[in-house]
């Protein structure tokens, strides 16, 4: 599904992927963790397409990659539920259906008509969590999706991100800074 081969990226001077190579398989969850700024979010921005490698090439079978961002990016001036629906194709059947199960699976149904500016860190990463689950898609980019949840609420949305991604026969690549859930969620873990 996803190949990566001998990536590198610098920041002008600063050499923050040197010949990384990387495959993930159909169905395959893969962690990334190790320090900050050792390129970890980057490598998500390169395989989105937002970057382009100095060197190396990434190869994906991907028809739809889904990105949720460490910063949740969400539109101010739209509700939750209208965030969601921003992303959606205006075609699809059961909208509203698609919009419900995300929500309920981030466990934000009750704050669906809020404004992001009412609501709290880590509701603000719940919703652009839902956000990406209802965009769906064969590859998921998924770059420190719990960082601003409680333990319970991460173990919570973690196992229900894992059987999602599993269900659609998706990919995805976790960027974590905690080991206990590169461990649970991910089929394999590879520090930068």
């Amino acid at each position: 599904m996803l190949k990566i081969h001998e990536l590198s990226f610098s920041y002008g001077k600063k050499q923050v992927l040197r010949d990384l190579s990387l495959e993930v398989a159909p169905g395959e969850i893969v962690a990334i963790m190790g320090a900050s700024g050792c390129g970890k979010s980057t490598l998500l921005q390169l395989t989105a397409g937002l970057l382009k490698p100095d060197s190396g090439r990434i190869e994906s079978d991907a028809k739809r990659i889904s990105y949720a961002f460490q910063e949740p990016r969400l539109f101010p001036w739209l509700t939750v539920k209208e965030n969601l629906e921003a992303v959606l194709p205006r075609t699809l059947e059961n909208r509203e259906n698609a919009i419900l199960r995300a929500l309920e699976a981030v466990e934000l149904a009750d704050s669906a008509d809020l404004y992001p500016d009412a609501l709290s860190g880590g509701m603000k990463s719940r919703a652009a969590l839902a956000r990406a689950l209802v965009f769906g898609g064969d590859l998921f980019l998924l770059d420190e999706p719990f960082a601003a949840l409680d333990r319970e609420l991460r173990m919570r949305l973690g196992d229900r991100l894992k059987q999602t991604i599993k269900e659609r026969g998706g990919s995805a690549i976790l960027v974590t800074h905690h080991p206990e859930d590169a461990e649970r969620l991910a089929d394999r873990i590879i520090t930068l």
